[in-house]
């Protein structure tokens, strides 16, 4: 009996501690704390106030929205690093998940505040600990907004926000993830780019990741996988730096798709290329939309 008692427990301890979003939520705090610590060391003005006020959300996010905006954070943290001399480190990226755990939530921010001591070792700034709180009650669109703050903090500690370039180079990873979805549903792909639109501007772009976000939606609902609703997200701003985060939004949703029809394939690298104009980015926005467009089910169509 005692034997089958040790045999139990041991089992038991096999088994990894599963984490809540409160517990992702203590651990971005911690995160916020270095951001403003760095925004001090700097000597950069900080709107906190302002920031929680911008970044709040209401809708039914998913972990997998607050794992894609730590990918953009850790984007955000290679700015800084390049502007100090440092090298850039590849975000951390994930196999398709269907329903991604707030575990992997976790892990993600605990890699991020390694990053973040490590730039401070580097800028030579002092060593600073901080204890992190517990919180209850906390939901995925907490740990999303809380991230959000992290993100624009970097803004300012970077002077500035995501270029044209960087959301051209986040699509192409979408069209890589959508060229990924045609072929397992064996649709043959006979489109072209979409028109140029000489006068495309950023807001633009922004209306084409929306209705991209729908489609998936459409084809999310059809299929029986939870869905998000982004229509919140149509309020305020329309820069580069917000048609960056739709485009994650796309990325997060698209792994659902991938997930569901068992492509084991993670989303390729970012690679930035040349300055690319809000012009491209539209055009290539919009190629996006029209390949997903041609998918009317999640069924493979027969040869």
């Amino acid at each position: 009996m005692k034997i089958a008692i040790s045999i139990l427990l041991t089992a038991l301890t096999l088994f990894a501690k599963e984490m809540s979003p409160s517990d992702v939520y203590s651990q971005v705090t911690l995160l916020k704390e270095h951001a403003h610590y760095i925004l001090k060391s700097y000597n950069v003005k900080h709107d906190h106030e302002g920031i929680e006020t911008r970044v709040l959300s209401h809708t039914n996010l998913k972990p997998r929205n607050a794992f894609q905006k730590t990918y953009e954070i850790m984007i955000k943290l290679n700015v800084l690093r390049e502007t100090h001399g440092m090298v850039r480190i590849e975000p951390v990226n994930i196999a398709p998940t269907l329903n991604l755990h707030p575990d992997l939530v976790y892990e993600q921010v605990r890699r991020l505040l390694e990053e973040f001591r490590i730039f401070e070792a580097r800028s030579d700034m002092k060593e600073e600990t901080y204890k992190p709180m517990a919180f209850k009650g906390k939901t995925p669109v907490g740990v999303f907004n809380a991230l959000s703050a992290v993100s624009e903090a970097l803004d300012e500690i970077n002077g500035g926000k995501f270029t044209p370039t960087y959301v051209y180079a986040e699509n192409i990873r979408a069209l890589d993830d959508v060229t990924l979805i045609l072929n397992a549903l064996r649709i043959e792909d006979n489109t072209i780019p979409a028109k140029i639109k000489k006068d495309a501007t950023s807001r633009d772009s922004f209306d084409v990741a929306i209705k991209t976000l729908q489609k998936i939606k459409q084809l999310q609902i059809l299929s029986g996988i939870e869905h998000v609703d982004f229509s919140e997200f149509e309020k305020g701003a329309h820069a580069p730096s917000d048609v960056f985060t739709m485009t994650q939004m796309i990325l997060a949703e698209l792994q659902t798709l991938k997930a569901y029809l068992k492509i084991d394939s993670s989303t390729v690298p970012a690679y930035l290329s040349d300055d690319k104009t809000p012009v491209e980015v539209n055009q290539l926005m919009g190629w996006n939309l029209i390949k997903l467009n041609q998918i009317s089910s999640l069924i493979k169509e027969e040869k």
